[in-house]
This record gives structure tokens, sequence and C-alpha cells, in this order.
């Protein structure tokens, strides 16, 4: 499963946010220079943050954006999902009774991948902003482990 760069932007976007407001509103165009994302792309992922109630903006001089909510109430899954990012790792579409096969059934390993996309949901929906701007989400996921038997370890990116 591949994060796009809609929901991985979004997050940098509202992190930053958070980051750099100081409860004052926050143009993107410091935004994009600080997280070296198109303007253009931060103001159609804003535009969708705005709809989805995450962000509201201020117009006007010394204008531009401010979270809707506090840091500590902004779950990163929300953000995602504002954004039209689905949280999956099936290839079936979500809520259909039948499968991906041709013949409409699903694959053996489809359970497999449903539970990793909950587990993520899961996960992502139990971290908020204010925990990526305190760098409270590094845990072992940083470091390689070792398996029994010499096999492969996963690392994080």
């Amino acid at each position: 499963m591949k994060l796009s760069t809609k929901g991985r932007y979004a997050v940098m976007a509202l992190v930053d946010l958070a980051d750099h407001g100081d409860d004052k509103p926050t143009s993107l165009a410091d935004i994009a220079e600080r997280q070296e994302i198109s303007l253009s792309y931060l103001e159609q992922l804003f535009a969708k943050l705005r709809r989805g109630g995450l962000v509201k903006s201020v117009r006007g001089p010394g204008g531009g954006y401010l979270l809707a909510h506090k840091a500590e109430e902004t779950r990163i899954a929300d953000i995602i999902l504002a954004v039209d990012e689905p949280i999956r790792a099936t290839r079936c579409t979500p809520g259909q009774p039948f499968g991906c096969r041709i013949n409409k059934s699903r694959c053996v390993t489809h359970d497999l991948w449903e539970e990793l996309g909950n587990q993520i949901y899961l996960y992502l929906s139990s971290v908020t902003v204010a925990d990526v701007v305190n760098r409270r989400v590094l845990g072992t996921s940083g470091v390689i482990q070792g398996r029994s038997g010499g096999g492969p370890a996963f690392a994080a990116e």
C-alpha cells in the first residue's frame, strides 16, 4: 500500500501550520516554501481540508489559514480522509459485496489486506497533529530489528 502525495502533503502542511502558526493565520506561500510543496497543489488540498472542517481561512492582510481544532484534537486519519485519500490495502472497492477477481470472488489474501487497512486506520486515528509536532510518534519504527534465522527485517523508509 502506498500513500499518495495528497495524503502525505496534507499531513505535512497541517503539521507545519500547527508548528508555525502560533494562533495566527499562516499563508499557504509560507507553508509551501518551508515544506517544498507547490503552492497551487496546496491550494487544492486546503480547499478540501476547509470543506472537511479541519482548517479555517482568514481573508485580508495578514490572512491565511488556522487549524479549525486544537492540534491535540486533529487526527492524522481525518486529514488523509479529508483529501479523499482512502486508507485501505485491498484492491477491491470498499463496501462492495463482491471481490475484484474476474469471477467477482475475493482473493485468498483479501482478509489479510482488509485487516492491514483497518490497522493502519486505527493507528493513524490514534496519532494527532500535536503528537507529530512534539515528536511523540517515533517508537521502534526507525530501528531495524533482526529476526532469528537471519531472515529479512523490516525497516522504515
